[in-house]
């Protein structure tokens, strides 16, 4: 079974990515807010792509 709170975190990273200028901050926050969640409960792999997606979060900002 695959981690949902994982496939949720790259869900809203993939939106912040996509979203408009007028929108792009809220769903930087969610993103955030998702990847700290996923990364509690992950192994190993997964944190490594979490946090490839908090560093392309981080380049948005």
């Amino acid at each position: 079974m695959a981690n949902k709170l994982f496939q949720e975190a790259r869900r809203f990273v993939n939106e912040a990515v996509n979203a408009d200028t007028l929108s792009r901050e809220e769903a930087i926050a969610k993103a955030k807010n998702a990847l700290s969640s996923a990364y509690a409960n992950t192994s190993t792999a997964e944190k490594l792509q979490l946090r490839d997606m908090q560093a392309e979060l981080d380049s948005l900002t």
